[in-house]
């Protein structure tokens, strides 16, 4: 059932669908700050995402990682060589 769904989550802690919204508000920020600053580095990104996001909600480092490593994987994003 829908309400079932709705309240198991991965670790137990945000419902599914909030989980879902938060990854494509961090996946916009990351691409918003990307798009303004061409190159930043990896600590400066998640920080500056964690800044714009902090009105709504505290997104760990590790959630905006693995955010970023999705994009870089959908080619999104590059990794520059230094």
């Amino acid at each position: 059932s829908a309400s079932a769904a709705a309240t198991s989550a991965a670790d137990g802690s945000v419902p599914l669908p909030v989980e879902e919204d938060r990854r494509h508000l961090v996946e916009a920020a990351v691409v918003r700050i990307m798009k303004a600053r061409k190159a930043l580095h990896h600590n400066d990104l998640i920080a500056e995402v964690t800044r714009q996001l902090s009105v709504r909600f505290t997104p760990a480092p590790q959630f905006i990682k693995k955010r970023i490593e999705s994009l870089i994987e959908r080619e999104y994003l590059e990794r520059s060589l230094d």
